[in-house]
């Protein structure tokens, strides 16, 4: 009988079967657990004993998987997501960790031959994004520890809470693919739930010899011992997007680009993490992108201001602790008014543990 760990346990190796009707997601690590099955015509999903024989002329197109990412639906149908190419880049206390260097989109819902024209040509648009979307950057996975967390996140986990499937300890907030995972949580594929971050981490060689991956750990020797030192950003989900075009906060206090970097040093069995975010000021503004070199800031509600803020700040300080925030924008120009208006929110609001 297999225990409750190995249950939970993600199927490191997978082969990817495509027949005409059907994709099928065999594990390849010799377990002999069940395949995951997905239908070609409707999206459906199940588990099945073994890879059936096709009944086809075709014959199925086999490949090589790292990982389910999960199904994205768009108009006119569902596509499955599946990592094809990977590299491994570093460790995390101890547990190896992959960056995700392509993606494969895949569609499995037929009933786009029968949607109105208006809806397929739309379709078409999505599905352009969707070759952009093979290609996104910056995404890394491990298959035995969760990277939405910290260290110290990590380790104040109890023993319940350890046992349960990687996507089921995450962090919302820095689960890149939180809302494709869904179908599959809704079927209970806990062996195939894949989570996954996004982040653009800095590796800093430090007289050793590793090649220069954007996630990595280098060592570097002081006296007799050597240390490991781990540079992580987790990017989080809510509020993203390019400059200019996402700024501020929204109501609920929640600001746009948040980043939480983490450094970890681990020496002679001990282990220290530091922790730090950023994120844009915290409250709401704008900067309409028009043909200046730079376009002007825009203070949107600022008798909301204070209140956005103090949501924003008591929201950091429930999931971090006493919070000490430094403000690094320009005092000059636009960004000066920003500054100004930051100054005047924070007299209503810091405190003990708030600075």
């Amino acid at each position: 009988m297999e225990t409750s760990e190995s249950q939970n346990k993600l199927h490191s190796r997978l082969r990817l079967w495509e027949f005409p009707d059907q994709y099928v997601i065999e594990p390849a690590d010799g377990s002999g657990a069940p395949c995951l099955d997905i239908s070609r015509v409707d999206a459906s999903m199940k588990l099945i004993d073994q890879v059936s024989e096709c009944k086809s002329l075709r014959v199925p197109k086999i490949h090589s998987i790292s990982g389910v990412v999960g199904m994205l639906k768009l108009l006119a149908g569902s596509y499955l997501v599946v990592v094809t190419e990977t590299e491994r880049v570093g460790s995390f206390l101890g547990h190896p960790i992959f960056k995700i260097t392509s993606l494969k989109v895949l569609p499995c819902d037929h009933s786009l031959k029968n949607s109105p024209e208006e809806q397929k040509k739309m379709e078409t648009e999505f599905s352009k994004l969707l070759s952009v979307a093979e290609k996104t950057t910056g995404l890394y996975f491990s298959y035995e520890v969760n990277l939405t967390l910290s260290s110290q996140r990590l380790h104040d986990l109890g023993a319940e809470s350890k046992s349960l499937p990687l996507w089921r300890q995450a962090e919302p907030r820095f689960l890149w693919n939180n809302y494709m995972l869904e179908v599959l949580i809704d079927n209970k594929l806990d062996q195939f739930l894949l989570p996954v971050i996004q982040g653009n981490i800095l590796f800093i060689t430090c007289f050793s010899p590793l090649s220069s991956s954007r996630f990595n750990s280098f060592e570097t020797a002081i006296g007799k011992d050597i240390v490991d030192i781990t540079l992580i950003a987790r990017r989080c989900t809510r509020r993203n997007g390019t400059r200019m075009w996402r700024r501020g906060a929204d109501p609920d206090g929640y600001v746009a680009n948040f980043v939480e970097t983490e450094q970890i040093v681990q020496m002679n069995g001990y282990s220290s993490s530091f922790v730090q975010v950023r994120g844009s000021m915290p409250f709401m503004w704008e900067q309409i992108v028009d043909l200046t070199y730079k376009p002007k800031f825009e203070i949107v509600q600022p008798e909301e201001a204070t209140r956005i803020a103090e949501r924003h700040f008591l929201d950091l300080r429930k999931k971090y602790g006493s919070v000490l925030a430094v403000d690094l924008v320009n005092k000059h120009g636009g960004e000066g008014r920003l500054s100004e208006k930051f100054a005047s929110v924070m007299q209503h609001i810091t405190g003990d543990e708030i600075r």
